[in-house]
Parts: C-alpha cells; sequence; structure tokens
C-alpha cells in the first residue's frame, strides 16, 4: 500500500514536470488588436478570441494545437470559413497569445468554457448550431466540454487519447495524466467526426482508432483516415477531399434528426 502511494506521488510529480514540457506557447505572433473579443474565465484570466459571422448555419468553435495562437490561424480560418459555408469561433488559451497567466489542463477547460457561454448567450449562437473542432492538444477542452453541456456535434482532428499515452506510449490511464480523452469519449452524446494522417509523427494513428472505438454506439461518423499524413499537414496532403468530406459531414448533420440522448443532455444541463 505504501508502495502504491510513492508511484502514485511520483507520477504526480511526474505530472507537474510534463505540465511544463506539454503546454508550449509560441512567442506571440498578434497584438492586442481592438477588433478582438475578450473574455473573462472562471479561472480569472482574461482571453481573446475571434468571430467569423458569415450568417451561416453552423458555428465551428475552434480549439487550435499546442504550438499556435490565434494569429497563426485566423487568416486560414477566413478562408476556412468560405469554402465551408460556416461561422468560426476561435479562443485562445490561457498563457497563449495574448492572455493572462500560465497555461495548464484546468485552464484550457475554463477557456472553452468560457467561449462556447459567450457564443450562446451573448452572440445568442443556440447550441443546435454549434459544431466543436479540436485540433491536436484542442480535442482536449473538446471532449471536456461535450461531456458538460450539448452541442451538435465535434470534429476532433489528429486528437489524442491523453498526455501520458503521447509521451510514454502507455495504454492505461496514470496518475497525473492530461486530457484522458479515451476516458471521457463515451460520456459523450453528440455526432463525433474524426481525421488522423496514417504517418502521424507526434500523435500516432491508434489514437484516433481507440477514441472511435469508445465512442458511444451510433456517435461515431465514418472517421476519414488520410493516407500518408502527419500531424500538421493534413489539409495539404488531403487538399480537396479533406474539405469535401468536411462539407459533407455537415451536409448530413443538417438533414439528421437530434437525438433523444442529446436532447435530455440538453434539458439536464445546468451549463
Amino acid at each position: 500500500d505504501r508502495g502504491r502511494r510513492t508511484a502514485g506521488g511520483a507520477w504526480a510529480a511526474m505530472g507537474t514536470l510534463i505540465t511544463k514540457i506539454v503546454f508550449q506557447p509560441p512567442e506571440p505572433t498578434y497584438t492586442k488588436d481592438p477588433n478582438l473579443i475578450w473574455l473573462r474565465t472562471t479561472e480569472n484570466e482574461v482571453i481573446p478570441a475571434f468571430f467569423i459571422d458569415r450568417d451561416a448555419k453552423f458555428t465551428l468553435l475552434f480549439s487550435h494545437g499546442n504550438a499556435e495562437d490565434l494569429g497563426m490561424i485566423i487568416q486560414y480560418f477566413r478562408e476556412v470559413s468560405h469554402i465551408l459555408e460556416v461561422n468560426i469561433f476561435a479562443y485562445e488559451y490561457t498563457g497563449y497569445g495574448m492572455s493572462s497567466g500560465e497555461p495548464n489542463e484546468t485552464a484550457f477547460y475554463a477557456d472553452i468554457e468560457a467561449a462556447f457561454k459567450y457564443l450562446r448567450d451573448i452572440i445568442g449562437i443556440p447550441w443546435q448550431e454549434v459544431v466543436l473542432y479540436g485540433r491536436s492538444i484542442g480535442s482536449g477542452p473538446s471532449i471536456h466540454l461535450a461531456t458538460k453541456t450539448a452541442v451538435r456535434a465535434m470534429v476532433l482532428q489528429s486528437p489524442l487519447l491523453s498526455i501520458y499515452r503521447v509521451a510514454f506510449q502507455s495504454r492505461i490511464t496514470l496518475p497525473g495524466d492530461m486530457f484522458p480523452n479515451v476516458d471521457r469519449i463515451g460520456e459523450v452524446n453528440c455526432p463525433v467526426y474524426v481525421v488522423h494522417g496514417t504517418k502521424d509523427e507526434i500523435i500516432p494513428f491508434w489514437h484516433a482508432e481507440d477514441l472511435v472505438r469508445n465512442c458511444r454506439n451510433g456517435i461515431a461518423y465514418p472517421p476519414y483516415v488520410v493516407e500518408n499524413g502527419g500531424h500538421n499537414n493534413l489539409e495539404i496532403v488531403a487538399r480537396k477531399p479533406f474539405y469535401d468530406r468536411f462539407s459533407r459531414f455537415l451536409e448530413w448533420l443538417d438533414k439528421e434528426s437530434i437525438s433523444e440522448e442529446l436532447i435530455l443532455q440538453a434539458n439536464a444541463s445546468n451549463f
């Protein structure tokens, strides 16, 4: 028993060290632009966000990857909003870009919660029109939010099962692990569309396979496997089919009835 406690403490200490390694905010690529939206989180941090409004049916709530910030993605999403005919709401993580604070797992969850509440309560986008879109580490906050409140759907690009499963190729959730997506995906009620490359050099392809396998029955939309796709180049390797398949998913979503489980989640949520 004592040995187990010692081992648990060692893993928790490892978690603190991993936190410093995991979160890799780049040097900010933008300044405090007056056009940015500023949000206060429940962790009392202030984070910026941007909203691209095309008056479209669906709004993608985007959670970006690790070594990027809003300045690196805004131009790309102006193009994506046009290609996919969607609105885009993208927020910054605590400790990244022009945000206050230091990045950590709890802060990331507070960040997406603040973004969703602003989208719903201030801009006025109902949950039935919100599609979460998490890339890489952004799969963590996206899955977290989908377990807390109803959203119409979720797209996960190059997602991870958990941080330790990336760092140590572990197959179980260890003490101190972060973003335990594999343990939470089974609580998600909305349709889930996963995209991953077979040659991902950072998050192995089996992470996507296991996530899809752990979805509840009828939740996982057919995943898109990008042959020879790496971690950061799926759009370049796949080219047009990447956007065609994304569009098809959104078209399917528009016609598909909302499940009873999702409606029950929406009615039960006090989020």
